[in-house]
């Protein structure tokens, strides 16, 4: 797949998906309105700002990994044609489910809305679901012995602790 084509499939998906996920269903949850009283509110909701926006970086850093490296998209219909192991993904396999998490859990605390905290640990589900019994069989199959090795160094949701050569 051409970069081009990459790149606009990639953003198609993410207008979808991780739009929807981040933005239009916790507005149906909250209609962004700043929940209930909370211990330590200025604070819970300065954390929950900074983690929306390290999310959303992330998550926009991992997509771009996508085109420019593994020339394709997260989409399952348009996959990428190399492995991507480069950016955050040389640290955690799946920066980009972790980005989601981190956006929606930073709107729970900046919001205070504990619906959006059971949202989250839906959606951690879901996704923790899709990763074992779809995305890591159709990884190994399209890369082979490739992908088992970046399993095998690679941990898939707590990322491992960079070191000088992994700069």
């Amino acid at each position: 797949m051409r970069r081009p084509v990459a790149a606009l499939g990639s953003v198609a998906f993410f207008l979808v998906v991780p739009t929807v996920v981040t933005a239009v269903v916790p507005w149906l949850l909250t209609g962004w309105r700043v929940g209930g009283s909370w211990p330590a509110a200025t604070l819970v909701a300065a954390v929950g700002f900074v983690g929306i926006i390290t999310g959303a970086a992330a998550l926009i850093h991992s997509f771009v990994r996508f085109v420019l490296d593994g020339l394709g998209t997260p989409a399952p219909v348009a996959p990428t044609e190399e492995l991507v192991v480069t950016g955050l993904y040389r640290w955690v396999r799946n920066p980009m489910y972790l980005a989601v998490e981190l956006v929606i859990v930073g709107q729970a605390l900046l919001l205070r809305q504990g619906s959006l905290l059971a949202y989250a640990m839906f959606v951690g589900a879901a996704v923790a679901a899709f990763v074992y019994w779809y995305e890591e069989p159709t990884l190994r199959e399209r890369y082979g012995a490739r992908y088992t090795a970046y399993q095998a160094a690679v941990p898939r949701w707590i990322p491992r602790r960079p070191t000088a050569n992994s700069r």
